[in-house]
């Protein structure tokens, strides 16, 4: 694995490399770790990466990793800056013939997610979008409880994302997070529903199987002087004719990150939160609320939720881990790809371009209906 961002004044980067390094499969070999060349240069020295593959930007990076014999060079380049510096890395890595694992929102505009698709179809290369939540165990329980139909035709989806961190002003008291993520020209045009609303709209269709149809959202700037959204509420339209509600917020002091979803079909509905993200609720029609716990050893769970269980029932697992179940079926799928083998079902299942795609089509909607009086927009892609 190489690195694009990520040095030691970054928050994502560490995450990333702990989940990547959580299986012993990924060695971080070549980094790119920040624009600041000292930065660049410490990170690395603490990451013992050797002095000849530390690089001061990612231009000289991919160009020397691609000049490599293959056995060398890196196999797939991670890119942890910030939105707006996004496109133009992953660009460039999948034109010299490198995989990609990127964060998300995927790109700045709609347009570039677009063209990064017809690269890695003109290509054939995998790329990797990190939407995290995506990994839990129980989130993928109930994925595969909604698809093979044991709630029955699904009607109704809600999905919350509370969060209170941007109460203040934060961007002006020397918070570097909240200041590049309330910046357009470093973010995008959506605040919170640019950084969480795209996870909650991932889950919702992640989870569910429907796609958003149509949309109608209200967003608020609720901190005076900040210059992106910092709260919003979308009422959603879906492709099989489901309704459902989505929330995103940065302002709702006290909260800390508690995303939860809630899925309802004829037959019953299923409650995850991320605030207990081992159990996942069923609850019937005509039957008392079942508890399903995530756990290695639970033989009720879906092959999905077993190949992302990492522990015996008890056993707590978490963020970490569900990131690092993205990292491991990305790195079993090119496995097998450099291997020439054919990978199992369930490690196919990471997060890919088209929702990368779809997270962008996401924001421009969201912004778009925030900016009108129709009260309904078709959801264009």
């Amino acid at each position: 694995m190489g690195m694009i961002g990520g040095g030691t004044d970054a928050f994502i980067g560490s995450v990333h490399r702990l989940a990547a390094f959580m299986d012993g499969q990924v060695e971080l070999v070549c980094g790119a770790l920040s624009i600041n060349p000292d930065i660049a240069k410490s990170s690395a020295q603490l990451l013992y990466l050797p002095e000849d593959r530390t690089y001061l930007n990612y231009e000289e990076m991919i160009t020397m990793e691609s000049q490599l014999p293959a056995d060398q060079r890196m196999d797939f380049v991670t890119i942890v800056t910030p939105n707006f510096a996004h496109f133009a890395p992953a660009k460039m890595a999948l034109e010299h013939g490198f995989h990609v694992v990127i964060e998300k929102p995927m790109t700045f505009t709609l347009d570039e997610a677009k063209e990064l698709k017809q690269i890695v179809d003109k290509t054939g290369l995998l790329l990797c979008l990190t939407h995290t939540y995506s990994g839990y165990p129980m989130v993928k329980q109930a994925k595969a409880m909604i698809r093979d139909g044991v709630l029955g035709q699904i009607r109704k989806i809600y999905v919350e994302y509370p969060q209170g961190w941007l109460s203040k002003l934060s961007e002006r008291e020397g918070n570097a997070q909240a200041a590049w993520r309330t910046d357009p020209k470093k973010s995008g045009k959506a605040g919170s529903m640019g950084d969480i609303g795209t996870h909650a709209a991932h889950l919702a269709e992640y989870v569910s199987g429907v796609k958003i149809a149509k949309l109608c959202a209200d967003l608020n700037v609720v901190v005076p002087g900040r210059m992106l959204d910092d709260d919003g509420a979308v009422l959603l339209k879906f492709d099989n004719g489901a309704s459902g509600v989505l929330m995103a917020t940065q302002i709702a002091a006290g909260e800390e990150n508690n995303l939860r979803i809630r899925v309802y079909g004829e037959k019953g509905g299923i409650d995850w939160k991320h605030e207990d993200p081992n159990t996942l609720l069923v609850k019937w029609l005509d039957q008392p609320v079942q508890v399903l716990r995530a756990g290695a050893n639970y033989g009720n769970l879906s092959s999905y939720a077993l190949a992302n269980s990492r522990t015996p029932g008890g056993h707590p697992e978490g963020f970490l881990e569900a990131f690092a179940n993205i990292y491991r079926n990305f790195t079993r799928t090119l496995q097998c790809r450099l291997e020439g083998t054919e990978p199992a079902p369930e490690w196919l299942d990471f997060p890919r371009v088209e929702e990368g795609i779809r997270g962008m089509a996401f924001i421009e909607n969201v912004v778009n209906s925030g900016n009108s009086d129709t009260k309904w927009i078709d959801y264009v892609v």
